[in-house]
């Protein structure tokens, strides 16, 4: 790179970081586009709008209401990845939705969710089903109660036999474009609508889409439709085949509901929890671009600048891609940024040893890059495939995680291999060419860590037999296992409304305390509803004596007038299918990693031993979980989901050198020594990586408010299990899965 053009990438940098930080604190024109402020939040950091529905029936089964909350969170998400959706009570469903704050608006779009009938033109006999007088929609009326039709086997499809229903663009005869809604139906809806469609088309008839009370459209059959897939023809435009499409999706319901109560709530964990999380992200990132400095000198300033880089291009993006940012979703960012982090230590650390090897500077950092790159593209595409499962197939806090951590990991890559590179070589290129600049002198030391590998086995047995062990005390004693939280296992919904219209802060500061002196429990949720003075908390499971002190606290302290006071057992709201959902999203993703690590290593006990240790380090976790009893709610699956990102991240790396030193030996050679040398090699980047990840979750613990805090320990736990594995545990599993196989082949 010439000198001229060294200057150019220098003042660029300069300019982008200007831009980004120019963006992220004042954003552009009156709406502040792409400004920090405007990044959604959750209903844990900023509130949103809660709307409780009432099921008509008094007397609703557990299985409909479970099928129809899970049916409702599927359909929430339109607005947000973070929509949580739970039971109060035995009839009511409560829908919150974060960053909305007009419950109007919400309920207009979503609608009232009612009772879907597809209903045949004529019956068994030929006597009309409905008619109009003239024609339209609207006018059509039904000639008999829904009752007489159902008797009549005049019903040809319930709401419950959709599958999807989606708005669509497609091509008429004329190859003109229209809207369209198109249909997919479940195995037992294909089979009934394939007989009801072929006698409706045979006669020339209709059949009417009946929604709440009225028809919502009455398209006329034109084929028999036998594979379960159909299109409703003839919108005028999108917005009407989108807003049919979207009551076909509400009306496919096992209960039918009507609207109870929409309230705009405040946030969950109150604006201190956000402030101090703010204020530790800055300390913990400035903390970290000074240890890098220290440890890499110039290198270490460009991974500085390129970090700095990375956190405004994240916030943007967030902005950009209207993400929904959650306690979980920051989980996602803290991982990413460690991987940030890591990239430029695995650079920066090859770069040093090329300038030891002897090389020039301008040969070691051409090199240094060369060799990293390998390293960090396996790394950042395994977990990138974990994060693709778990957006596909996961739903509520498992697919926001995955969302910013995908983000987070196609942008660590591009400042890591692009911008720290341009930047290297513009300062070399205008004259910065010390070599003490680049490098301290200094030996890599081989330490003998299979030597003591059935000692780390015992180890690590140890800690992984703690979990079940602690778990099995707990349920005997407790009869919980683990610390499950209001997510997991739901508890008592408390409504207050209170004298003083209190501030989240003075909520967080009085009443949370207050309640806790109850529960004897840190896992509290309050939220205060805006517009008025109620205040909702949210506890675990309460008795009848716990509901009355905590009555009898509200009234003394605050003045709240008990007869005012309401509580409900409300559901947990991580469904028995999001938590089904989550597995299946975790097992496919670990599988699909597995077969990447083969694919790339060629090697299946590189993929198997790397699998093994990620079960590891979460079954290690698991027992801290059980042990520490921390509450286990969506952070804990946040926290699952960052340790496995993390843990199989530094395995890669370890592995990646353990490849580089076989490549081209002869089979005799000394294996264990080849190991030793890569463990040590990585050794520097495995400490360093795991420090400045460390630092960054230490400063949220220590400022953090309580619930952070519970969020913070187990990741912190995750870190060092995940350091202990790939140092003692990734390369020790390969040497006997390897010298094992070979014994078998002899």
């Amino acid at each position: 790179m010439k000198k001229s053009r060294g200057s150019i990438v220098l003042i660029l940098t300069a300019v982008l970081l200007g831009l980004l930080a120019f963006t992220c604190i004042f954003g552009f024109g009156k709406s502040k586009t792409g400004a920090t402020q405007n990044i959604k939040t959750g209903l844990d950091l900023s509130g949103g709008v809660s709307i409780t529905y009432q099921a008509k029936d008094k007397n609703p089964s557990a299985s409909d209401m479970a099928d129809t909350i899970y049916k409702l969170q599927k359909r929430v998400q339109q607005y947000s990845e973070e929509a949580q959706v739970y039971q109060e009570g035995t009839d009511r469903i409560n829908i919150e939705i974060p960053g909305v704050s007009d419950a109007n608006t919400i309920l207009a779009e979503l609608g009232k969710p009612g009772s879907l009938y597809f209903i045949a033109q004529t019956d068994a006999e030929g006597n009309n089903n409905y008619q109009s007088a003239s024609g339209l929609e609207a006018d059509y009326q039904l000639l008999y109660s829904i009752e007489e039709l159902q008797s009549k086997g005049s019903i040809v499809l319930t709401g419950v036999d959709v599958a999807s229903a989606k708005a669509v663009q497609i091509e008429n005869d004329l190859k003109n474009k229209e809207s369209a809604v198109s249909l997919s139906l479940t195995k037992e809806g294909t089979k009934k609508f394939a007989e009801a469609t072929e006698k409706a088309y045979a006669a020339g008839q209709s059949i009417g889409i009946y929604y709440d009370g009225a028809f919502v459209s009455v398209p006329r059959v034109n084929a028999a439709i036998t594979d379960g897939n159909a299109q409703i023809t003839g919108m005028k435009d999108f917005a009407e085949a989108e807003n049919l499409a979207s009551t076909i999706r509400i009306g496919g319901l096992k209960v039918e509901l009507e609207e109870l109560r929409s309230n705009v709530v405040g946030a969950q964990l109150g604006e201190e929890a956000i402030r101090t999380s703010l204020i530790a992200g800055a300390i913990g990132l400035a903390i970290v671009i000074i240890l890098m400095i220290f440890w890499y000198l110039l290198p270490g300033v460009v991974a500085g600048l390129a970090l700095l880089i990375y956190v405004g291009l994240e916030l943007v993006m967030l902005n950009a891609f209207d993400l929904t940012l959650t306690l979980p979703g920051i989980a996602g960012i803290v991982l990413s940024i460690g991987m940030a982090v890591d990239a430029n230590v695995i650079i920066y650390a090859r770069i040093k040893e090329e300038i030891n090897s002897g090389k020039s500077t301008k040969l070691a950092i051409e090199s240094g890059f060369h060799k990293a790159l390998s390293a960090i593209l396996d790394g950042n595409i395994t977990t990138l495939i974990a994060a693709a499962v778990l957006g596909w197939l996961g739903s509520g806090s498992v697919r926001g995680f995955a969302m910013t951590l995908a983000l987070g990991i196609v942008l660590s890559m591009f400042t890591a291999l692009f911008v720290s590179r341009k930047i290297i070589e513009a300062l070399y290129a205008v004259g910065i060419r010390k070599e003490s600049l680049y490098a301290k002198k200094m030996k890599t030391k081989t330490y003998n860590f299979l030597k003591n590998r059935k000692i780390f086995f015992v180890i690590s047995l140890v800690f992984i037999l703690v979990g079940p062990i602690a778990m099995g005390v707990f349920h005997n004693t407790t009869g919980n296992a683990l610390n499950y939280s209001l997510e997991f296992k739901g508890g008592t919904s408390t409504t207050a409304e209170f004298k003083e219209d209190l501030t989240i802060a003075e909520i967080d500061k009085e009443v949370k305390p207050l309640v806790q002196e109850v529960t004897k429990d840190a896992n509290i949720q309050t939220q205060k509803v805006v517009g008025s003075k109620d205040i909702i908390i949210k506890t675990r499971e309460l008795s009848l004596a716990e509901r009355e002190s905590l009555n009898q606290k509200l009234v003394e302290k605050f003045g709240v007038d008990e007869s005012k006071i309401t509580a409900e057992s409300i559901s947990s709201t991580i469904s028995s299918e999001m938590r089904s959902d989550a597995i299946l999203a975790i097992t496919v993703a670990t599988i699909c990693m597995l077969l990447y690590i083969w694919f790339r290593f060629k090697d299946i006990r590189f993929a198997s031993s790397a699998v093994l240790a990620l079960v590891h380090d979460v079954l290690v976790v698991l027992a801290f979980y059980a042990v520490a009893r921390i509450s286990v709610g969506n952070t804990f699956i946040a926290c699952m989901l960052t340790i496995v990102g993390y843990s199989i991240n530094a395995t890669i790396v370890i592995f990646d050198r353990i490849r580089e030193n076989m490549a081209g030996i002869k089979k005799n050679a000394d294996i264990e020594g080849i190991i030793n040398d890569s463990v040590s090699q990585t050794l520097t980047r495995s400490i360093y990586t795991s420090l400045t990840t460390f630092v960054m979750i230490v400063v949220l613990y220590i400022l953090g408010v309580a619930s952070i805090r519970e969020f913070a320990l187990p990741i912190m736990a995750g870190i060092i299990c995940g350091a202990y594995s790939s140092v003692c545990i990734t390369g020790a599993l390969w040497y006997v899965m390897k010298m094992k196989f070979k014994k078998k082949n002899a």
